[in-house]
């Protein structure tokens, strides 16, 4: 596997350490790098709702207008609401209550960029089927009354269980398999198909753009994602490929899955718990040693430079967005809190418009 030299890691890690927070959000200074920034087609960087929604950590998910306040505060460019309570379930989000919350990123300089579905088109029953195209369509609406373009899909969620301990995925995860143990994948992916191309039409009548996601279940990697695009064949079906769910990460695969979603990139998300080290570097501190493959090469430093280098080759001019969505560690049978949750969305805002500049 080709690695990047202990130098050229060091020097992307220092260009990250320079704080966007530290030249003051509304400094001629930073105006001006927004500038630039968006002159030469760089991406920006955003925080994904979900990283607030009082899931992970201990305490009150934040509102939406308060965590729009913070993702300013952090020196993010914009928001992306995850579609759930108590954040972006539509039932809470008629069209004045969109509007309201447009004008008040507008009024803090920050974008609402893309919404997020959490639907799953596989299960085995027909009426959860049906339900999940409802709330898709719904989301839908909701979308376009923000005047957003990318909502981003799955094709399988099992979904979150809150738990006193924290957010747990395992609980969900073995329903769901029990649910689908008796049917072939074949079947399932018919079903997820069915139900994305009806879901694609609907996506055409509201202007708005479905963005894939190479999430598992039922994907197992981009190449699943990328065939599902192709099978639905609809202008209303894009892609939202993430590096930090690749399971090989490395330059080959990066760059190939980079070439596949050329012209179709809506979406992207970044993730991790971070920290400075002794030198004031910014690191990847997250435990990734149940991933399968050697730890070190799942770091953001280890990977990210090489994703970002291939979005730009291939003219990827969207979103970067910032998601904390994993078990976090407890801290003397404790889960963290949010000020955990808040060090580590400053840190990747500062690190990933740091790798953007270069």
């Amino acid at each position: 596997m080709n690695t990047y030299s202990n130098m050229n890691r060091r020097k992307f890690l220092q260009n990250a350490a320079v704080s966007t927070a530290a030249i003051g959000l509304s400094s001629p200074a930073m105006k001006m790098m927004a500038g630039e920034r968006e002159r030469e087609g760089v991406g920006k960087v955003g925080l994904y709702s979900i990283t607030f929604l009082g899931v992970w950590y201990k305490g009150n998910a934040l509102t939406l207008d308060d965590m729009m306040i913070k993702a300013k505060e952090f020196g993010y460019d914009g928001i992306e609401i995850d579609g759930k309570r108590p954040h972006g379930n539509p039932l809470d989000m008629p069209t004045d209550r969109c509007k309201e919350l447009k004008t008040k990123a507008a009024d803090l300089g920050l974008d609402i960029y893309a919404v997020s579905a959490n639907n799953d088109f596989s299960s085995p029953v027909p009426e959860y089927r049906e339900c999940q195209i409802v709330y898709l369509r719904e989301l839908m609406r909701m979308t376009s009354d923000l005047k957003v373009k990318p909502l981003r899909v799955f094709l399988g969620w099992p979904g979150v269980t809150l738990h006193p301990n924290g957010g747990r995925y395992d609980i969900a995860r073995e329903s769901w398999q029990h649910a689908h143990n008796q049917f072939e994948p074949e079947q399932i992916w018919e079903w997820c198909r069915d139900g994305l191309i009806e879901s694609a039409g609907y996506a055409e009548d509201y202007g708005v753009t479905l963005a894939l996601q190479n999430h598992k279940p039922v994907i197992n990697d981009w190449r699943d994602m990328m065939r599902m695009i192709n099978e639905v064949d609809s202008p209303a079906l894009k892609a939202c490929l993430d590096a930090p769910i690749m399971d090989d990460k490395s330059p080959e695969n990066i760059r190939e899955a980079a070439q596949a979603v050329k012209g179709l990139q809506m979406l992207t998300h970044f993730g991790g718990e971070f920290d400075r080290n002794a030198d004031g570097i910014i690191v990847d501190t997250q435990d990734h040693s149940d991933h399968g493959e050697k730890e070190e090469d799942q770091r953001a430093e280890k990977y990210l430079p090489e994703f970002v280098k291939n979005m730009n080759e291939i003219g990827y001019e969207g979103y970067y967005s910032y998601e904390l969505c994993h078990p976090l560690p407890l801290v003397n049978g404790e889960k963290v809190g949010i000020d955990f949750v808040e060090k580590n969305a400053k840190l990747a805002c500062e690190m990933m418009k740091g790798l953007l500049r270069g």
